[in-house]
């Protein structure tokens, strides 16, 4: 009876265990459920795929993102859904898929993070139907050909009338005020008559002054003797200005008895009396009627008659001299005209330079003026935003990337699909490939952690560093750190400095370098990025570069 007591315990024992295992295992599973509300779709069509989890409100739970989904193209990703139910809540989570290629595809299973638990759905089948075309109803056409784009209008046309206009506002400046011929003074017009011309035409003007009715008789002699004395300066003796009366008489007695002139003494006489005179009236105070003043005015303006008659004529010589004299004297004109210019011009210059220096720095403004490519790669107005590979890595760059061919080992050709592109090379200064590596032998049906291990990001990153070694690059530096793009995809960022070989043998340059790598399934994306390390315009474009990776179009409602 102990015995058969004990068999029918250990039996009651074994109900208890399983009916609890049982529980928790239904509770377990009943956290995580997955549905779609249609197996058969036509190409293009959507279907709804819905995640349903319960969690206490104080677990947080992460639901997928991404190209998780892959065969099937996530079109939209729908807010959570939220209700109370009991103690807990549950968490409804919907994405719109499709697909536009007919087959039988499988959505694989999803990893959902409940707090630090991790669970799985089941993976479903979806068949995707071709559409069918009655072509006796629907007639065909040929493919319409490309249609070029015509370029919105450039801006820059503006910037260069706005320089054409300052140009030639500074140049008319020049000219007006450096170049032009401006209209003579009066005393500039006096200044060119012959010495002659302008004794006889300050004498006119004395007769205007009207001192002799204002009874300013001093003011009056000073300057009859100055045009007499002006006269015999310019023609006779050059020093007749500062010398005395006595001075300058003795001078003029040399010159007729040597006989450099022809006055006759009753000139020399008529000249000494009225300088005298108005010696008298400037320091002894003097004060001689107006009539004799009327009379010395005649005498002086007489007696300028008879230097100039009395002068020699010029010879050939002086002729010639006084036309080089004349010559000089418009060359000098014209250089000071040329300095002034040229010194205005590089005030300008160097003014301009300075200005922009300090605003943008004298490296921006030098390569402004003399060019830059990455820098005129950076400026350009339009840059190419574009989707490369299937599925596509949609990137900005400045140029189109063009398509690359790398070499595939023979081993591998039957294992994986590689489309790349790409844009200038190791030895430029800057370098851009974007490559999409397809495996064709699919995961087993153990999921996605076996699907990982096949691709590794951090081996896939060594394969690119040990090419780059293959390639001549030395004193390689490598860091490693998760890498998400705007829209949320979340990969490897492998990035660092190395020197990299030039287009000069036995020549190094030391440049940037990052490598980003995305997986999922049997695919694996990446987008290698090189640049000189001073290049500073460089720096920008490849940090617009990376702002701009996107792997899927989603339209997220929710964050």
């Amino acid at each position: 009876m102990i015995q058969y007591s004990g068999k029918i315990k250990t039996f009651k024992n074994s109900i208890w265990l399983s009916l609890v295992f049982c529980f928790f295992s239904m509770n377990s599973f009943s956290q995580v459920s997955s549905s779609i509300d249609s197996t058969s779709i036509k190409i293009g069509e959507q279907i709804t795929y819905k995640i349903a989890v319960e969690a206490d409100s104080s677990v947080l739970v992460v639901f997928p993102e991404g190209q998780t989904f892959l065969p099937l193209e996530v079109i939209e990703s729908y807010k959570i859904d939220s209700t109370k139910k009991d103690t807990k809540w549950e968490l409804i989570k919907r994405y719109g898929l499709t697909q536009f290629d007919s087959g039988a595809y499988t959505i694989p299973r999803q990893k959902i993070v409940i707090g630090t638990k991790e669970f799985f759905t089941d993976s479903l089948q979806v068949e995707v139907n071709a559409v069918a075309v009655d072509t006796t109803k629907q007639k065909l056409y040929d493919i319409k050909p490309i249609i070029g784009v015509v370029k919105s209008p450039s801006q820059r046309w503006k910037y260069f009338l706005l320089g054409f206009l300052l140009l030639g506002l500074i140049g008319f400046l020049i000219y007006w005020f450096v170049w032009r011929d401006k209209p003579l003074t009066k005393e500039e017009k006096i200044a060119l008559l012959p010495p002659y011309e302008r004794a006889k035409l300050a004498l006119k003007e004395l007769d205007n002054a009207s001192y002799l009715e204002h009874d300013k008789i001093k003011a009056y002699y000073s300057e009859l003797t100055l045009i007499i004395r002006k006269y015999l300066d310019e023609k006779v003796y050059d020093h007749s200005l500062e010398s005395t009366t006595e001075e300058l008489v003795n001078r003029l007695q040399l010159l007729k008895d040597g006989n450099k002139i022809d006055l006759d003494r009753e000139t020399i006489h008529n000249i000494e009396n009225i300088l005298k005179r108005a010696d008298l009236v400037k320091f002894a105070k003097s004060k001689p009627d107006n009539e004799l003043a009327k009379i010395d005015r005649s005498t002086i303006d007489l007696e300028i008659d008879h230097v100039k008659e009395s002068l020699p004529e010029p010879t050939e010589e002086e002729r010639l001299a006084d036309l080089k004299y004349q010559e000089e004297l418009e060359q000098k004109k014209k250089r000071k005209r040329m300095l002034i210019t040229a010194v205005i011009a590089f005030l300008l210059i160097v003014g301009t330079i300075t200005g922009f220096s300090i605003r943008y720095g004298f490296d921006y403004v030098k390569d402004t003026v003399f060019g830059h490519p990455s820098k005129e790669l950076l400026e350009k107005k339009e840059w190419v935003t574009s989707e490369y590979g299937a599925p596509g890595i949609t990137i900005s760059t400045p140029v189109v990337l063009e398509r690359q061919f790398p070499e595939i080992p023979d081993e591998l050709k039957e294992k994986i699909n590689l489309v790349a592109f790409g844009f200038g090379g190791l030895t430029s200064n800057l370098n851009i490939e974007v490559s999409t590596t397809k495996y064709n032998t699919k995961p087993s049906a153990e999921g996605e952690k076996e699907a990982k291990e096949q691709i590794d990001l951090r081996i896939s990153a060594e394969e690119n560093l040990t090419k780059f070694e293959k390639q001549g690059v030395q004193n390689i530096i490598t860091k490693n750190e998760q890498f998400i793009t705007p829209n949320g995809q979340e990969g490897l960022k492998t990035f660092g400095i190395a020197d990299f070989p030039t287009s000069s043998p036995d020549e190094f340059q030391q440049g940037n370098y990052v490598i980003l790598g995305f997986t999922t399934e049997n695919l694996l994306q990446q987008v290698v990025l090189v640049w000189n390390v001073d290049d500073v315009y460089a720096d920008d474009l490849m940090e617009r570069v990376l702002n701009s990776i996107e792997l899927l179009k989603l339209e997220e409602k929710d964050k």
